[in-house]
């Protein structure tokens, strides 16, 4: 996707998801929220499992298939999903940190490198290339890992 219409498609998401966010209550954001994460993280599993350790075989369809549920969840409006009140301030059952609502420049940038690393993942998932998949999922956990150290406590 051009990079114009990569920001067209985030703002549209977004703008889509707030409404249905906003008849969420707390809790419900806050496990939706880390129900998607859980889901991306397990095809994040996935592509560990096939195309860095090798502990299964290499499936070119799954692979895919798992790409295509990382895209997803990058480009699916996640921010709706953290309203007021679901930090770790307010709530025990997330570790979301106040911080992330002090910083919304760095929450966004985060999230669109997220997005950006995700669609990559999928486009090179398409391609067939394991190694060059291996490479981007390096990419997409470096993502991953900026917006656990700076939003997500131990």
């Amino acid at each position: 996707m051009r990079k114009s219409g990569f920001f067209v498609a985030l703002a549209l998401s977004a703008a889509v998801a707030t409404p249905v966010a906003a008849q969420m209550d707390v809790e419900d954001q806050i496990e939706t929220r880390q129900s998607t994460f859980t889901f991306a993280g397990w095809n994040m599993g996935k592509i560990k499992a096939q195309a860095i350790d090798g502990d299964v075989a290499y499936n070119q369809q799954q692979m895919l298939a798992a790409a295509n549920s990382i895209a997803a969840v990058a480009n699916s409006g996640l921010g709706a999903l953290f309203g007021p009140g679901t930090a770790m301030d307010k709530n025990d059952n997330t570790k979301l940190k106040p911080e992330f609502f002090d910083k919304p420049e760095k929450a966004r940038e985060v999230a669109i490198g997220f997005a950006k690393a995700a669609n990559k993942l999928q486009e090179v998932a398409s391609n067939g290339d394991k190694a060059a998949l291996a490479a981007q999922f390096s990419e997409v956990g470096k993502s991953c890992k900026a917006c656990h150290d700076a939003f997500r406590a131990e």
